[in-house]
């Protein structure tokens, strides 16, 4: 299941956030509270499931 941005960015568990220090198989749920998105920098709060 992937979650989707405001701005577009699109984080998919199986691809994680290398770049910003999270493993691939990251579940969403199991972001640190203080990530946010790499392209705009929102909040986990203002994603969706798509």
């Amino acid at each position: 299941m992937k979650y989707q941005c405001p701005c577009g960015y699109e984080y998919d568990p199986a691809t994680g956030d290398p770049e910003h220090g999270i493993a691939p198989g990251t579940a969403f749920e199991d972001l640190p509270e203080d990530w946010v998105c790499p392209v705009c920098g929102a909040e986990k709060e203002f994603f969706v499931q798509d």
